[in-house]
Protein backbone atom coordinates (compact mmCIF):
# COMPACT_ATOMS: atom_id res chain seq x y z
CA UNK A 1 0.00 0.00 0.00
CA UNK A 2 1.36 3.60 -1.16
CA UNK A 3 0.15 6.97 0.56
CA UNK A 4 0.48 10.06 -0.64
CA UNK A 5 3.44 11.47 0.80
CA UNK A 6 2.88 15.50 -0.45
CA UNK A 7 2.97 18.53 2.01
CA UNK A 8 -0.63 18.42 3.85
CA UNK A 9 -3.15 20.96 2.00
CA UNK A 10 -6.19 22.32 4.29
CA UNK A 11 -9.68 22.61 2.80
CA UNK A 12 -11.85 24.76 5.01
CA UNK A 13 -15.47 23.21 6.45
CA UNK A 14 -16.99 26.56 7.42
CA UNK A 15 -19.62 27.46 10.05
CA UNK A 16 -22.98 27.97 9.40
CA UNK A 17 -25.61 29.75 11.41
CA UNK A 18 -29.12 30.04 11.34
CA UNK A 19 -30.36 33.54 11.40
CA UNK A 20 -33.54 32.15 11.70
CA UNK A 21 -35.43 29.01 11.92
CA UNK A 22 -39.36 28.58 11.78
CA UNK A 23 -41.56 25.30 11.93
CA UNK A 24 -44.47 25.03 9.35
CA UNK A 25 -45.22 21.41 9.45
CA UNK A 26 -44.51 18.38 9.41
CA UNK A 27 -44.76 15.20 6.96
CA UNK A 28 -46.39 11.81 7.16
CA UNK A 29 -42.42 10.35 7.96
CA UNK A 30 -42.09 12.85 10.92
CA UNK A 31 -39.65 14.88 9.31
CA UNK A 32 -39.89 18.62 10.42
CA UNK A 33 -41.04 21.52 7.69
CA UNK A 34 -38.38 24.34 8.04
CA UNK A 35 -38.28 27.36 6.95
CA UNK A 36 -34.46 29.10 7.91
CA UNK A 37 -31.43 31.39 6.74
CA UNK A 38 -28.07 29.89 6.57
CA UNK A 39 -25.53 31.95 6.75
CA UNK A 40 -21.97 30.41 6.21
CA UNK A 41 -19.35 32.20 7.88
CA UNK A 42 -15.13 33.17 7.40
CA UNK A 43 -14.12 30.58 10.13
CA UNK A 44 -14.96 26.90 10.74
CA UNK A 45 -12.75 23.47 10.92
CA UNK A 46 -9.92 22.29 8.44
CA UNK A 47 -10.09 18.89 6.68
CA UNK A 48 -6.54 17.19 4.63
CA UNK A 49 -6.74 14.14 2.30
CA UNK A 50 -3.48 11.83 1.85
CA UNK A 51 -4.49 9.50 -1.13
CA UNK A 52 -4.03 5.70 -0.74
CA UNK A 53 -3.52 3.36 -3.68
CA UNK A 54 -5.93 0.82 -1.55
CA UNK A 55 -8.98 1.12 -1.27
CA UNK A 56 -8.85 1.68 2.59
CA UNK A 57 -11.00 5.09 4.50
CA UNK A 58 -8.98 6.02 7.24
CA UNK A 59 -9.66 8.70 9.58
CA UNK A 60 -6.32 9.94 10.81
CA UNK A 61 -7.13 12.36 13.52
CA UNK A 62 -8.76 10.88 16.67
CA UNK A 63 -12.07 12.43 18.11
CA UNK A 64 -13.02 12.21 21.57
CA UNK A 65 -16.36 10.51 21.38
CA UNK A 66 -16.84 9.97 17.94
CA UNK A 67 -15.79 6.45 16.68
CA UNK A 68 -14.47 6.61 13.10
CA UNK A 69 -17.41 4.54 11.68
CA UNK A 70 -19.84 6.34 12.60
CA UNK A 71 -18.01 10.00 11.35
CA UNK A 72 -19.90 11.67 8.48
CA UNK A 73 -16.38 12.58 7.06
CA UNK A 74 -15.84 8.78 6.88
CA UNK A 75 -19.31 8.10 5.60
CA UNK A 76 -19.11 10.64 3.14
CA UNK A 77 -15.81 8.88 1.63
CA UNK A 78 -17.24 5.47 1.57
CA UNK A 79 -20.50 7.09 0.05
CA UNK A 80 -18.51 9.04 -2.85
CA UNK A 81 -16.36 5.82 -3.17
CA UNK A 82 -19.29 3.57 -4.28
CA UNK A 83 -20.80 6.57 -5.96
CA UNK A 84 -18.09 6.84 -8.10
CA UNK A 85 -16.67 3.90 -8.42
CA UNK A 86 -13.53 4.56 -6.99
CA UNK A 87 -10.67 1.86 -6.14
CA UNK A 88 -8.45 4.16 -4.28
CA UNK A 89 -8.59 4.78 -0.81
CA UNK A 90 -7.48 7.95 1.46
CA UNK A 91 -6.55 9.53 4.79
CA UNK A 92 -8.70 12.10 6.38
CA UNK A 93 -6.74 14.79 8.46
CA UNK A 94 -9.58 16.88 10.59
CA UNK A 95 -8.50 20.41 12.48
CA UNK A 96 -11.59 20.59 14.74
CA UNK A 97 -12.76 23.78 15.73
CA UNK A 98 -16.41 23.77 15.96
CA UNK A 99 -18.01 22.26 18.80
CA UNK A 100 -20.07 18.75 18.29
CA UNK A 101 -23.96 19.76 19.11
CA UNK A 102 -23.84 23.79 18.71
CA UNK A 103 -25.93 24.55 15.81
CA UNK A 104 -22.60 25.72 13.62
CA UNK A 105 -22.79 22.77 11.25
CA UNK A 106 -19.63 21.43 11.64
CA UNK A 107 -20.07 17.15 11.15
CA UNK A 108 -22.42 18.55 7.93
CA UNK A 109 -19.65 21.27 6.89
CA UNK A 110 -16.78 18.05 7.21
CA UNK A 111 -19.07 15.80 5.23
CA UNK A 112 -19.68 18.68 2.94
CA UNK A 113 -16.03 19.47 2.81
CA UNK A 114 -14.89 15.87 1.67
CA UNK A 115 -17.37 14.83 -0.95
CA UNK A 116 -16.25 17.96 -2.56
CA UNK A 117 -12.48 17.95 -2.28
CA UNK A 118 -12.68 14.01 -2.52
CA UNK A 119 -14.75 14.59 -6.29
CA UNK A 120 -11.71 16.53 -7.09
CA UNK A 121 -8.85 14.60 -5.91
CA UNK A 122 -10.40 11.18 -6.97
CA UNK A 123 -11.43 12.53 -10.43
CA UNK A 124 -14.34 11.52 -9.92
CA UNK A 125 -16.18 14.51 -10.97
CA UNK A 126 -19.45 14.01 -10.19
CA UNK A 127 -20.34 17.93 -9.79
CA UNK A 128 -22.55 19.96 -7.63
CA UNK A 129 -25.85 18.40 -8.02
CA UNK A 130 -24.76 14.54 -7.67
CA UNK A 131 -22.70 16.00 -4.67
CA UNK A 132 -25.63 17.66 -3.12
CA UNK A 133 -27.89 14.82 -3.68
CA UNK A 134 -25.03 12.62 -2.08
CA UNK A 135 -25.09 14.82 0.95
CA UNK A 136 -29.08 14.81 1.54
CA UNK A 137 -28.33 11.05 2.65
CA UNK A 138 -25.55 12.29 4.87
CA UNK A 139 -27.49 15.14 6.43
CA UNK A 140 -29.98 17.77 6.19
CA UNK A 141 -27.75 20.35 6.63
CA UNK A 142 -24.91 18.82 4.02
CA UNK A 143 -26.26 20.47 0.42
CA UNK A 144 -25.52 23.80 2.07
CA UNK A 145 -22.50 23.25 2.31
CA UNK A 146 -21.90 21.28 -0.98
CA UNK A 147 -23.75 24.33 -3.03
CA UNK A 148 -20.81 26.70 -1.23
CA UNK A 149 -23.02 29.95 -0.43
CA UNK A 150 -25.22 31.62 2.09
CA UNK A 151 -28.99 30.31 1.33
CA UNK A 152 -32.85 30.19 2.29
CA UNK A 153 -34.04 27.12 2.98
CA UNK A 154 -37.44 25.44 2.90
CA UNK A 155 -38.87 21.72 2.92
CA UNK A 156 -36.55 19.47 5.43
CA UNK A 157 -33.58 22.18 4.63
CA UNK A 158 -32.96 20.70 0.74
CA UNK A 159 -34.66 23.29 -1.51
CA UNK A 160 -31.97 25.53 -1.61
CA UNK A 161 -32.45 29.19 -3.03
CA UNK A 162 -28.64 31.75 -2.94
CA UNK A 163 -28.84 34.58 -0.70
CA UNK A 164 -26.77 37.64 -0.78
CA UNK A 165 -27.27 38.97 2.82
CA UNK A 166 -25.89 42.03 4.34
CA UNK A 167 -22.43 42.26 5.74
CA UNK A 168 -22.05 41.68 9.01
CA UNK A 169 -19.48 40.22 11.19
CA UNK A 170 -20.73 37.63 14.21
CA UNK A 171 -19.86 37.15 18.00
CA UNK A 172 -20.54 33.46 19.15
CA UNK A 173 -20.63 32.12 22.14
CA UNK A 174 -20.30 28.38 23.22
CA UNK A 175 -21.90 27.08 25.97
CA UNK A 176 -19.89 24.33 27.96
CA UNK A 177 -23.05 21.77 26.38
CA UNK A 178 -23.86 19.50 23.93
CA UNK A 179 -27.63 19.83 22.44
CA UNK A 180 -29.01 16.44 21.09
CA UNK A 181 -30.69 17.85 17.94
CA UNK A 182 -33.32 14.78 18.32
CA UNK A 183 -34.43 15.78 21.92
CA UNK A 184 -35.18 19.16 21.13
CA UNK A 185 -37.26 17.97 17.69
CA UNK A 186 -39.15 15.58 19.77
CA UNK A 187 -39.97 18.17 22.65
CA UNK A 188 -43.84 18.58 22.92
CA UNK A 189 -43.06 22.15 23.34
CA UNK A 190 -41.43 22.94 20.18
CA UNK A 191 -43.68 24.80 18.41
CA UNK A 192 -44.85 23.39 14.53
CA UNK A 193 -47.22 25.41 13.11
CA UNK A 194 -45.42 28.97 12.56
CA UNK A 195 -47.26 30.61 9.44
CA UNK A 196 -44.67 30.74 6.10
CA UNK A 197 -43.02 33.56 5.34
CA UNK A 198 -41.44 34.86 1.87
CA UNK A 199 -37.72 35.42 0.93
CA UNK A 200 -39.24 38.97 0.20
CA UNK A 201 -40.35 39.08 3.88
CA UNK A 202 -37.27 38.45 5.64
CA UNK A 203 -34.77 40.79 3.38
CA UNK A 204 -37.44 43.98 3.84
CA UNK A 205 -36.17 43.52 7.89
CA UNK A 206 -33.35 40.21 7.99
CA UNK A 207 -33.09 41.24 11.42
CA UNK A 208 -36.42 41.50 12.93
CA UNK A 209 -37.27 39.65 16.25
CA UNK A 210 -40.17 38.59 14.60
CA UNK A 211 -37.70 36.21 12.63
CA UNK A 212 -36.57 33.77 15.91
CA UNK A 213 -36.16 30.41 16.34
CA UNK A 214 -38.86 28.08 17.84
CA UNK A 215 -36.14 26.12 19.18
CA UNK A 216 -34.70 28.17 22.03
CA UNK A 217 -38.00 27.52 24.23
CA UNK A 218 -37.48 24.15 24.67
CA UNK A 219 -33.45 24.38 24.62
CA UNK A 220 -33.49 27.18 27.40
CA UNK A 221 -35.99 25.09 29.01
CA UNK A 222 -33.31 21.65 29.12
CA UNK A 223 -30.04 23.31 29.28
CA UNK A 224 -29.54 26.06 31.80
CA UNK A 225 -25.84 26.87 30.19
CA UNK A 226 -27.95 28.00 26.82
CA UNK A 227 -29.59 30.08 28.78
CA UNK A 228 -27.53 31.74 30.53
CA UNK A 229 -25.60 32.48 27.75
CA UNK A 230 -28.36 33.49 25.93
CA UNK A 231 -29.11 35.60 29.21
CA UNK A 232 -25.20 37.20 29.40
CA UNK A 233 -25.49 38.38 25.50
CA UNK A 234 -28.68 39.91 24.44
CA UNK A 235 -28.27 42.71 27.16
CA UNK A 236 -25.32 43.83 25.01
CA UNK A 237 -26.71 42.66 21.49
CA UNK A 238 -29.54 40.91 20.54
CA UNK A 239 -29.11 37.58 21.03
CA UNK A 240 -30.18 34.34 19.69
CA UNK A 241 -30.04 30.66 18.71
CA UNK A 242 -28.15 28.74 15.87
CA UNK A 243 -29.78 25.62 14.88
CA UNK A 244 -30.96 23.26 17.63
CA UNK A 245 -28.23 24.96 19.44
CA UNK A 246 -25.83 24.90 21.96
CA UNK A 247 -24.51 28.08 20.20
CA UNK A 248 -25.79 31.61 20.49
CA UNK A 249 -24.61 34.86 18.17
CA UNK A 250 -25.61 38.26 17.69
CA UNK A 251 -24.98 40.25 14.83
CA UNK A 252 -22.82 43.27 14.65
CA UNK A 253 -22.37 46.15 11.40
CA UNK A 254 -18.67 45.74 12.18
CA UNK A 255 -15.57 43.53 13.50
CA UNK A 256 -14.72 46.27 16.15
CA UNK A 257 -17.95 46.45 17.11
CA UNK A 258 -18.46 42.48 17.77
CA UNK A 259 -14.86 42.32 19.73
CA UNK A 260 -15.53 45.06 22.08
CA UNK A 261 -18.66 43.02 23.47
CA UNK A 262 -16.24 39.55 22.99
CA UNK A 263 -14.07 41.56 25.22
CA UNK A 264 -16.27 42.07 27.88
CA UNK A 265 -17.80 38.51 28.01
CA UNK A 266 -14.67 36.50 27.12
CA UNK A 267 -13.50 35.91 30.67
CA UNK A 268 -16.76 33.75 31.02
CA UNK A 269 -17.28 32.25 27.90
CA UNK A 270 -16.02 30.52 25.21
CA UNK A 271 -16.52 32.04 21.68
CA UNK A 272 -15.19 33.32 18.95
CA UNK A 273 -16.03 36.59 16.42
CA UNK A 274 -16.43 35.53 12.51
CA UNK A 275 -17.73 37.53 9.49
CA UNK A 276 -20.83 36.50 7.27
CA UNK A 277 -19.87 35.56 4.07
CA UNK A 278 -22.49 34.72 0.87
CA UNK A 279 -19.71 32.73 -0.79
CA UNK A 280 -18.08 29.63 1.11
CA UNK A 281 -14.31 29.44 1.50
CA UNK A 282 -14.17 26.22 0.26
CA UNK A 283 -15.22 27.24 -3.30
CA UNK A 284 -12.78 30.15 -2.67
CA UNK A 285 -10.01 27.00 -2.59
CA UNK A 286 -11.96 24.89 -5.69
CA UNK A 287 -11.54 28.17 -7.66
CA UNK A 288 -7.81 28.66 -7.35
CA UNK A 289 -6.48 25.00 -6.87
CA UNK A 290 -8.31 23.72 -9.73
Amino acid sequence: MTVDTTPLRWWPAPAKLNLFLHITGRREDGYHLLQTVFQLLDYGDRLAFSLRDDAAIHRATDLTGVPAAQDLVVRAARLLQEAGGVEAGVNIHVDKRLPMGGGLGGGSSNAATTLVALDQLWNTRLGVEALAELGMQLGADVPVFVRGHSAWAEGVGEQLQPLDLPRRWYLVLIPPVTVSTAAIFSDSHLRRDCPPITIRDFLAAPESPQWGNVCEAPVRARYPEVAAALDALDPLAPARLTGTGACVFAAFESEAAANAVWQQLAGNWQGFVAQGVNESPLNTVLSTRF
